[in-house]
């Protein structure tokens, strides 16, 4: 609905000052400063529904434009319907927009005709909302109001959270209400929230008064207990009790239930036309009038729908048939009979015969049980959606085909093909719940081994490794001789929680199920289990089988680019694990598995660190955390934020990766999952260097080993990477005796065949720790060119020889390695580092001269440093916003506060003005 410059009167609201004055600020910061999104919650009735009329008559009256959606259930598997109710008043503007994001928006929403031959963008269709909404709000200062947003369809909610994070630097704002118990994952945590509460007694009084026939007595204290100060009850029991004063509910029902009977009482005493309508109304799950005439051509006066409206039920204007709160609804629905719902659905399927997707729906509802020509309508409109990228949509479609699917065999495949789809939404959790019904109704092998497999999928991406495990290690030993492929592919997923987990005895599973199944003329999916088993031990043997794989790799195999990635990054071969996890994101961008792309987002964030790109790195961590939060993968909204953290630690903010590394991991238990444990220790140490706190940082490095006799690495794979910062801290806490101790037991895990990186970090933490005769030969092993392939590390080598050097007054050796140090130093803007090399490279002779480029973006935000190196290559706003995913507009924005921050005046300064500052890749 789409309110433009009209204006819509003040509604009185009592009781409601704080959240009017939140609400307030949000209609400001529309075109102002402030969080431009706010999330209204609150029990049914708490008067969600009525705060949001209010703000859309502030919004109004303070000159800006509102565009309203409110959810509906009818349409809740209807792929993108919120998202194009939302946009209908605007939707001239999609013929203005890029022509790809143009097609995207025409495509979904049915303004061409699909033929499934190529299935939308779902970026470029996300992409194309913003743009549109942008270009609305430049016009006038825009304010989205989304009700009841626990309705909304799936594909809608995906898009309206892709919005709301890039609203900050346009002139829009987004309020979003939902009731408290159904908030959407995607807005449940990220997003400031505001609760419509119960009133207080004193308000809950005041409304009482308010009504036509206020309560009195022991009335009015029973309504003020039993309505606990929920409005909507309060309205209502008050209603009640007029009409009958010497009525009493004594009853425990839940409050919610307990309204809705209030709200049914009344439909037995309106003519059975009237509720005839009113169930159609509540059964079509829209606000068109037009489907209810359409389904009942012979109740087309306003008399029919007059006595409804007289008692309060329902509103009747403009096309539209609005009942007063989505309860009523509730309340309508069940009070019908099971054989006036049906009759009412087979009259709405009967009326929508030219819309096979909700025609469908709605026969769906009117089966008395298993029905197979509607199972099959049903999976039609599945393979529709799908083609439209509506994956949500298409897995809802198909659950719900496998229920009234009579044939059990043919109703599990259904159900794995809504698993499959659901994966491909990215949503685990829906996943896990699907692949459970398959057990009892099939006992054919390979389709409980399918089901089992999408079950572990979903749990591996959670911190629930050892669940996860249940399912995927015994599909891929059961299917090691029997379905060869598929149980390589259940080894290749149980490789994730495995190596999250570092528990040795899962590791010994994977290499022994490995070998029970014969070579395969595709060796891909081998390759990432093997290396998550033994990733120093057999290093040889997987850097051999590493290229072969690559080399063969199909063309676009997503599964190979994410498994072989992963197996490079592992054993050191980061570049390369770059390589293939860059392409593996390019290719998940133009799909909608959003659960995976967290993951791989992820790695590929660590990669970039590892690899000295911080810049992308920081980028690629914030999208993998953003993804996690709708996907529900909660290693990944831990694992991100630490990454995150070890940024900002290593760039000098030590308070705030504390701050953030503590906030990721509080609530959770990281016992079995020690890879994140050591992560966590190690970012803390690393803050704890930064401050120069040196104490603090060994006692947060030394955990990341047991604090048995003979230490042992916490994490198998992620601990030895803690040595050479372990000895650092150790030789300035007094703590060297410990440290050789924790470094020679650590040793004899690491195989012979050691990575350059890993010999790197052993050979600094040996020279620091050795005694004066022995460091030397360490020190210059640990700074051999070959560890320049990871830059920080490679410079603190440098730093610490440099010093070492010095300090026996060999000052001409030790500036070269300093002056390395540094420059790798301010080209990663480690600030703490910078520091401390140049005041050495000083004690050693040199005048150190301020580092111009790191100084100069010092204070660019990630993205804005981004958006200034694209724009220095010459890239369009347009060109620039299509690459990152933001409105031209927004990238205009930024570009007029990097100027200034630069001391320039136009993007022709920019290549000057960012210096030698590397582009990410």
């Amino acid at each position: 609905m789409d309110f433009g410059t009209e204006l819509v009167p003040e509604l009185e609201i009592l009781g409601r000052g704080h959240e009017k004055s939140r609400i307030s600020q949000l209609v400001d910061a529309a075109d102002g400063g402030g969080p431009k999104v706010l999330v209204l919650t609150g029990e049914p009735g708490a008067g969600k529904s009525t705060l949001v009329d209010w703000a859309a008559s502030q919004a109004v009256a303070h000159g800006r434009r509102v565009l309203r959606v409110r959810g509906c259930e009818g349409e809740k598997d209807l792929g993108f319907a919120g998202v194009h109710q939302l946009l209908r008043p605007v939707l001239t503007g999609v013929e203005r927009l890029p022509s790809r994001q143009r097609d995207a928006l025409r495509c979904v929403f049915g303004m061409d005709q699909a033929d499934g031959s190529q299935v939308p963008d779902p970026l470029l269709i996300r992409l194309g909302v913003l743009t549109l909404l942008s270009d609305t709000a430049a016009e006038q200062p825009l304010l989205i109001i989304v009700d009841d947003a626990q309705w909304l369809d799936v594909g809608s909610l995906d898009v309206l959270a892709f919005v709301a994070r890039r609203l900050g630097d346009e002139p829009a704002a987004m309020l979003l209400a939902a009731r408290d118990e159904a908030v959407p994952v995607r807005f449940d945590r990220d997003f400031p929230h505001l609760t419509a509460g119960p009133l207080s007694r004193a308000a809950a009084g005041l409304l009482l008064d308010a009504q036509p026939l206020p309560p009195r007595g022991r009335v009015r204290s029973q309504i003020l207990q039993q309505a606990a100060g929920n409005p909507l009850a309060l309205i209502e029991l008050t209603r009640a009790f007029a009409k009958d004063p010497g009525s009493r509910e004594t009853g425990s029902l839940p409050l919610t239930a307990r309204l809705e009977q209030i709200f049914a009482a009344d439909l037995p005493t309106l003519p059975q036309a009237t509720q005839r309508v009113l169930l159609l109304a509540a059964a079509a799950g829209t606000t068109q009038l037009s489907d209810v005439l359409h389904a009942a051509p012979d109740m087309d006066g306003p008399q029919i729908w007059r006595p409804a409206e007289q008692a309060g039920l329902v509103r009747v204007e403009g096309g539209q048939v609005r009942l007063r709160h989505p309860l009523v609804r509730s309340a309508v629905y069940q009070a019908a009979s099971f054989a006036e719902r049906r009759e009412a659905h087979l009259a709405l399927a009967a009326a929508l015969a030219h819309e096979p997707d909700r025609r469908a729906w709605h026969l769906a509802a009117a089966a008395p049980g298993p029905d197979e020509q509607v199972a099959g309508a049903l999976a039609e409109s599945a393979e529709r959606s799908r083609h439209r990228g509506g994956h949500a949509a298409a897995a809802a479609a198909l659950e719900r085909a496998a229920e009234l699917t009579p044939e059990p065999e043919l109703r599990a495949c259904r159900l794995l093909a809504a698993a499959k789809s659901a994966m491909f939404a990215g949503h685990p959790q829906w996943v896990g719940e699907i692949a459970a019904q398959v057990d009892a109704l099939t006992d054919n092998p390979q389709l409980l081994a399918e089901a089992s497999l999408r079950a572990g999928w979903a749990l591996a991406v959670t911190l629930r490794h050892d669940d996860s495990l249940a399912f995927l290690l015994p599909v891929a030993e059961s299917m090691a001789t029997q379905a060869p492929a598929l149980g390589l592919s259940a080894l290749g997923t149980a490789a994730t929680p495995v190596y999250n987990s570092g528990d040795a005895r899962y590791r010994n599973e994977i290499h022994r199920i490995s070998d029970l199944i014969a070579p395969q003329p595709d060796e891909t999916d081998r390759v990432w289990p093997h290396a998550v088993s033994r990733p120093f031990t057999d290093r040889e043997r997987v850097l051999k089988s590493l290229p072969q794989a690559v080399d063969a790799m199909p063309d676009g195999s997503l599964t190979a680019l994410v498994s072989l990635g992963a197996a490079a990054w592992i054993v050191d071969e980061t570049d390369e694990a770059v390589r293939l996890l860059g392409q593996a994101m390019d290719q998940l961008r133009r799909t909608a598995t959003a659960g995976t792309n967290c993951t791989v987002a992820q790695a590929l964030a660590l990669a970039l660190f590892e690899s000295g790109d911080w810049t992308a790195s920081q980028s690629a961590a914030e999208d993998a955390f953003w993804m996690a939060t709708e996907a529900g993968a909660d290693n990944v909204t831990v694992g991100s934020p630490l990454l995150q953290a070890m940024l900002r630690a290593a760039r000098g903010d030590h308070a705030g990766a504390r701050a953030q590394a503590d906030d990721a991991v509080r609530g959770r238990d990281l016992r079995k999952s020690r890879s994140l444990y050591v992560r966590h220790r190690h970012t803390l140490g690393m803050a704890a260097l930064a401050e120069g706190d040196h104490k603090t940082a060994y006692e947060q490095f030394r955990q990341a080993f047991t604090p048995d006799f003979h230490p042992e690495p916490v994490h198998y794979h992620a601990s030895p990477y803690c040595l050479a910062d372990l000895a650092a801290a150790a030789v300035r806490a007094g703590q060297v005796d410990d440290a050789r101790t924790v470094l020679r037991a650590a040793e004899g895990t690491l195989g012979e065949s050691r990575s350059a990186r890993l010999e790197a970090i052993v050979h600094r933490a040996s020279a620091l720790l050795s005694e004066p005769d022995d460091a030397e030969t360490h020190f210059r092993t640990a700074a051999d060119p070959a560890g320049a392939r990871w830059p920080f590390e490679h410079a603190l080598a440098h730093l610490d020889f440099g010093e070492w050097l010095r300090r026996r007054r060999r000052s001409a050796e030790a500036r070269p390695l300093l002056g390395t140090a540094l420059e790798i130093f301010e080209r990663l803007d480690a600030r703490p580092w910078i520091a401390r090399t140049a005041a050495e490279l000083r004690a050693a002779g040199v005048a150190v001269a301020p580092s111009a480029a790191p100084e100069a973006v010092a204070d660019l935000t990630p993205q804005e440093l981004q958006i200034a190196q694209l724009a220095a290559e010459g890239l369009t706003n347009r060109d620039i916003g299509a690459r990152l995913y933001l409105s031209p507009r927004t990238i205009g924005f930024h570009l007029h506060k990097i100027f200034p921050k630069l001391g320039i005046t136009g993007r022709v300064q920019l290549r000057d003005a960012l210096g030698h500052v590397p582009r990410p890749d």
